[in-house]
């Protein structure tokens, strides 16, 4: 049932786009061998891991959140030069056990509905791949979920109630619990996160620390530092990602095939303006972003339209200090109404007489200032207002970390509980 290991060269089909927080794996001794695996012939064992060289032209992930980083521990991921990521295999049995469970979703001839509509939840994979000077080394080859976007957040939510499995030992037992005495009541563990803040343009990161260190009175509180911007809240991305979040749940309510421990979450969304925000060139605002009507000083129309223009200008002075005065008004009102939104209607609602009182304060803006330092701090006010759920939803949610899953013939239902969790945690944020 084994793939054919592609070769480095070229882009795979498919291409862009991880495991980014993935490579886990536990760092005690093998479990026992005699544990199952789901093909008939596992792949080859990790070797050689921890190397802090670079292979063939391969360099450790930037953006890991979480897991064994390359060069510091047993395994790691690398950034292949074509695109992909490479996880390295883990000892037996739990590296042979991961191969196996993407070479059987992954295997051409299968036809199996439930483990074809399971690919849509994972990164793609590409089989194996060992360097030409460690051949001995393998490592999965798995699509970089996180390369489409300029600055990816990324967050690593282990699921379940349990993040041991059914051959674990007592000892393995106690230890996970140790970890997180609070996994079976919560059904998940925040395992990491990295998170671009436009404000400061610069990442916030945490650790399994944070993670364990949430306790059910602060998980919300814990999760929601993920989707803020730096500005306000991402309930844009809150709303796509519960979205994701309940496709995965539907395919878990439907199968009965398969059992998950110790598997994770990888969300992943686009925190930079760049790609985002409502951009302004010349004298229109587009990418589809919707702002209240309102009138510039002057007699100057802001229409409300999917492409905003600014007409009509009749003052062509300085207005930088009058922007910034302007802005941080227009920003209060935004946070106002960004906190009243829900996430199937995404829209502003700002009363007439506080906007009106909002733009009458700065002055018109005019083509010949739509740039310079002025265009940087419009383009922070205007970040903050998503479009429709489908037009905003810049957002990847994927399964990944297989080492532990195992057939069965029942639901998965300590995966179900903490999925369901998860997403009212979310909903939670959405709507308070």
């Amino acid at each position: 049932m084994a793939t054919e290991p592609p070769r480095p060269a070229g882009r795979p089909e498919g291409g862009r786009g991880c495991c980014a927080g993935g490579g886990r794996g536990e760092t005690e001794e093998a479990e026992a061998a005699a544990q199952p695996v789901l093909g008939a012939s596992p792949g080859p064992a990790a070797a050689g891991g921890g190397r802090r060289r670079a292979l063939n032209g391969c360099v450790p992930l930037s953006h890991q959140v979480a897991g064994h980083m390359y060069g510091k521990d047993k395994g790691g991921i690398l950034q292949h030069p074509d695109g992909t990521v490479l996880k390295q295999l883990q000892p037996p049995p739990r590296g042979p056990r991961e191969q196996e469970f993407y070479n059987k979703v992954y295997d051409s001839d299968c036809c199996d509905s439930i483990l074809l509509e399971l690919r849509e939840y994972l990164p793609k994979y590409f089989g194996v791949w060992s360097p030409p000077t460690a051949p001995n080394d393998t490592y999965l080859k798995l699509e970089d979920v996180t390369r489409k976007f300029n600055k990816p957040c990324i967050m690593d939510v282990k699921i379940g109630q349990k993040s041991y499995d059914p051959y674990a030992s007592a000892e393995k037992i106690q230890q996970q619990v140790s970890k997180y005495p609070l996994m079976e009541e919560i059904g998940f563990l925040v395992l990491g996160m990295r998170v671009y803040h436009v404000s400061s343009d610069s990442y916030e990161t945490q650790n399994q620390h944070y993670g364990r260190s949430l306790t059910k009175e602060t998980v919300k509180d814990g999760i929601s530092k993920f989707f803020h911007s730096g500005y306000c809240l991402r309930k844009d991305v809150v709303a796509a990602s519960i979205q994701k979040v309940e496709k995965i749940l539907e395919w878990f309510e439907g199968q009965t095939q398969l059992n998950f421990y110790a598997s994770s979450l990888l969300f992943v969304y686009e925190g930079s303006c760049q790609a985002t925000t409502v951009r302004l060139s010349d004298v229109t605002l587009a990418e589809k972003r919707r702002v209240p009507k309102g009138l510039l000083s002057g007699g100057d129309v802001l229409e409300y339209n999917n492409n905003i223009h600014v007409i009509n200008s009749t003052e062509n002075g300085k207005i930088e200090a009058s922007v910034n005065k302007g802005l941080s008004k227009f920003y209060a009102l935004h946070k106002k109404a960004c906190s009243k939104r829900h996430h199937s209607q995404l829209s502003l609602k700002v009363e007439n007489s506080e906007q009106d009182n909002v733009w009458k304060s700065s002055t018109c803006i005019t083509q010949e200032h739509l740039n310079g330092n002025v265009l940087p701090q419009l383009e922070k006010v205007f970040y903050h207002m998503p479009a429709e759920t489908k037009e905003s939803a810049n957002v990847e949610v994927r399964m990944i970390d297989f080492a532990h899953v195992f057939p069965s013939n029942t639901k998965d239902e300590g995966y179900i509980y903490g999925l369901k969790n998860l997403i009212t945690v979310l909903q939670n944020i959405l709507d308070n």
